[in-house]
């Protein structure tokens, strides 16, 4: 059964980085594309970033400039690297499977269908 597991989440100041991974267990982690989603309590689960196998990378215009999201296929592992954090990067991320082609509107949680258990991230002000 395929899993996803992050790791990496943590309490950071604003200002300083952090660095998220996501391990995909099976054997055919790269030929998915695979995205970062968080959620904040009381707000809807939203969309941070996409990256396809080729390496085509897609992200929220509330991240760009300074998150980037990456992977690593041999390790089946993406990652989110998150510079200049905010209070309002607080929530809770999640990695995700893409089931289909991805595109600038795969920002929709209905367009992944594996996700992983979330990993908490407080940012301080």
């Amino acid at each position: 059964q395929v899993q996803l597991v992050e790791s990496g989440g943590g309490l950071v100041q604003a200002g300083g980085s952090l660095g998220l991974s996501c391990v995909a267990s099976g054997r055919t982690f790269s030929s998915y594309a695979m995205g970062w989603f968080r959620q904040a309590p009381g707000k809807e689960r939203e969309f941070v970033a996409a990256i396809n196998w080729a390496g085509t990378i897609y992200y929220a215009d509330s991240v760009k400039g300074r998150f980037t999201i990456s992977r690593d296929n041999p390790k089946n592992t993406v990652y989110l690297q998150m510079n200049s954090l905010k209070p309002e990067d607080t929530a809770v991320y999640y990695c995700a499977r893409r089931s289909g082609y991805l595109s600038a509107s795969s920002s929709y949680t209905r367009d992944y269908d594996l996700w992983g258990q979330g990993t908490q991230v407080t940012v301080s002000s």
